[in-house]
């Protein structure tokens, strides 16, 4: 998810009933929840170190224990820096308490980004396998509404009373985040449903998928793979049909030495450990020769022709690789 729903998620759950056993719970757990997105700073070393590197040891079990340490430390220089005040006097800081709200705080942000379609690697480095509830887009307005209102309610309602407040709105926020999951999670399975029902050019799907719209719990971008091509299509879940029309069939490209080249390389390993429905394709660069990564999973709707989360790399004549990049921008030099 975007850091705004993680940053309100981490509030919301400070102030649902752990501010409560500490001071600075509601900041440690607000800081805590996005903390894991540290690991952007690995794209200083490039593209490719950050797309490899993106939801890895920081978006994992054994990573938090890092990055709640790292979020407990800055908000204790913090408060030594505000001469050890807090806004609730009688409420001490617990240093463990705030170490252990952190993460899971940092669970939190795990959680969030499992539901959406890029997915998380929870047990890295000891276990590399990617996992995705596929239930929620990146950018989900109806979590907005909900976290927005646990926060903003107590502070017009509630405004009279001693801190801290909002205990029983940020419960039902969460209650409400837990319904809107359990709503998206069965419109998922009817539109998977639906495309493991279907036969595409005779040929029964060995996979199906189905991958959410933002605006829309009932709209959704299914994907099955056959024996020799991928079919994408937009799904309603509520009419469990989709419409033949929007329906395209990608056949599997052939292997050639080319790709078989470009997938041995780094950024090519990396790409196809995540990819879901990975299309790799082979092209004529001038006297190069330029090999396509994308996954179908993230070819719908406003983003159809236009390759998100795509790399290519690209290989002389003798098949050396010269150049790596991931979108438009390129790795420099190339890792391999």
């Amino acid at each position: 998810m975007e850091p705004i729903t993680h940053f309100l998620t981490g509030a919301v759950l400070g102030r649902a009933g752990f501010n409560r056993k500490t001071a600075l719970a509601t900041a440690t757990m607000t800081l805590a929840a996005e903390a894991p997105d540290l690991d952007v700073f690995w794209g200083f070393k490039g593209p490719a170190y950050g797309f490899a590197h993106h939801r890895g040891f920081t978006h994992s079990f054994f990573g938090l224990i890092l990055t709640s340490a790292l979020v407990t430390g800055v908000i204790y220089l913090v408060w030594i820096l505000r001469g050890r005040k807090t806004n609730i006097p009688d409420l001490p800081p617990r240093w463990g308490w705030l170490f252990l709200f952190a993460y899971i705080a940092g669970l939190s942000h795990i959680l969030l980004d499992f539901t959406n379609n890029y997915g998380v690697r929870p047990f890295w480095p000891f276990w590399e396998k990617w996992y995705s509830w596929d239930i929620v887009f990146i950018v989900e307005p109806a979590l907005y509404v909900i976290l927005i209102g646990g926060l903003i309610v107590p502070a017009i309602f509630s405004r009279h009373e001693p801190l801290p407040r909002g205990l029983t709105a940020s419960k039902v926020a969460l209650l409400c985040v837990v319904a809107l999951y359990a709503v998206r999670d069965i419109e998922h399975r009817r539109a998977v449903h639906v495309m493991e029902s279907q036969r595409f050019e005779s040929e029964a799907p060995l996979r199906a998928s189905a991958f959410p719209y933002y605006w829309n719990i009932f709209h959704w971008s299914g994907v099955a793979e056959t024996q020799s091509s991928f079919a994408v299509s937009d799904i309603n879940s509520r009419t469990q049909e989709f419409n033949p029309s929007e329906l395209e069939i990608v056949p599997k490209p052939p292997e050639t030495a080319a790709t078989l080249a470009a997938k041995k390389s780094y950024l090519g390993r990396v790409y196809l450990d995540w990819a879901k429905y990975p299309m790799v394709t082979e092209s004529q660069s001038g006297d190069d020769i330029a090999v396509s990564f994308r996954d179908l999973r993230f070819d719908y709707g406003r983003f159809k022709g236009k390759t998100p989360l795509s790399c290519s790399v690209e290989l002389d004549r003798d098949l050396h690789i010269v150049r790596e990049a991931v979108g438009t921008r390129q790795q420099i030099p190339p890792l391999d």
